[in-house]
């Protein structure tokens, strides 16, 4: 959910002259559409950014805030979805006046930059209530403290809820032909931080990958330029196999979580023999790593399918999800 404060911040710091009220799930009981954590900002003009929930919740959040702009004192609602969205839950939801210093901007937009987690504390009591001692803080990796209003003084003995964003969710994608387009695309429109490297013999503008923020040039020796941690997710597709292979050979060092590698069986199978026979004490946590054909088994053809299909496959891991990856798979993908 990094990607959606960043955005809330970019959209706060960028209109500040007009007033905003962060809205913050901070509690439920029961169950609900979304969970604890999620976070809508409603501007004074009557724009929204983000959701706390599937539609119904928001024009309640929005009715509510108008009292926190009038007196710009931070209230807690409850609402009950029992009857009018049948999910048996109440939420408890933190509305608080919202505004981004250019000091602070710098600094939290330096921690994302830098991939550092942030911790977002909000303190709030589970009651329909008005209180100016309600309200959130953000800790910085330095665990300096910043405040959305001046007069805030957080109070230890209110309830507090927690949440920590780590890093963005980053996709590498090594290699720039057609495919690699769809897959940056798509990866965009999830709040992903989408990276190319191409080959330096066939560079390509960044104009053609949708959503990407950086391409580098680079063969597999030359070193990277940007940081490859436990956020990050790595795809290979050069349609070269000596590329493919020599970039899996820099990358055995590595943090990312997963590295998908397009190909048949027959291409994962050799890529595997090769990589062992140049080092036979290759670790097995690396091997684990490598999901060749990339993807999950849904019959995928079409770049626009085998994006999807990547992507998936991407998300399960990172959420422990078990897939039918096409990894498992022996024989042709395609029938």
């Amino acid at each position: 959910m990094t990607h959606e404060l960043k955005h809330i911040i970019e959209v706060a710091y960028k209109s500040k002259h007009v007033k905003h009220v962060l809205a913050t799930v901070v509690a439920l009981d029961g169950s609900s559409y979304r969970k604890p954590g999620v976070q809508m900002l409603i501007s004074e003009d009557g724009s929204l950014t983000g959701a706390v929930s599937g539609g119904c919740v928001e024009k309640e959040v929005q009715f509510q805030s108008q009292s926190v702009f009038s007196t710009q004192n931070p209230k807690v609602i409850t609402y009950d979805g029992t009857y009018r969205l049948g999910c048996k839950g109440v939420l408890y939801l933190l509305l608080e006046p919202f505004s981004i210093t250019a000091a602070n901007y710098i600094l939290i937009q330096h921690e994302l930059k830098k991939r550092n987690s942030l911790l977002m504390t909000s303190y709030f009591e589970k009651d329909f209530k008005e209180s100016n001692h309600f309200g959130s803080t953000i800790t910085l990796s330095n665990q300096q403290i910043l405040k959305f209003r001046d007069d805030f003084i957080p109070n230890e003995h209110l309830k507090q809820f927690t949440q920590t964003f780590s890093a963005i969710s980053q996709l590498v994608i090594i290699g720039s032909e057609h495919d690699a387009v769809y897959l940056c695309k798509a990866a965009s429109q999830l709040g992903w931080e989408v990276r190319i490297i191409g080959s330096p013999r066939a560079p390509k503008p960044i104009e053609n990958f949708t959503g990407a923020s950086q391409i580098s040039y680079l063969d597999p020796q030359m070193p990277i330029d940007f940081t490859i941690d436990s956020q990050t997710a790595i795809v290979l597709m050069n349609h070269n196999y000596a590329r493919d292979f020599h970039f899996l050979l820099e990358l055995q060092n590595e943090k990312a979580f997963y590295i998908g590698i397009l190909g048949s069986a027959n291409r994962r199978e050799k890529l595997m023999q090769d990589l062992l026979e140049h080092n036979a004490e290759l670790d097995i946590d690396f091997m684990n790593l490598i999901y060749s054909p990339a993807g999950i088994n849904i019959g995928a053809i079409t770049p626009q399918e085998i994006a999807i299909s990547i992507l998936s496959e991407i998300i399960a891991t990172k959420q422990n999800k078990e897939v039918p990856s096409l990894r498992h798979q022996m024989g042709t993908i395609h029938l």
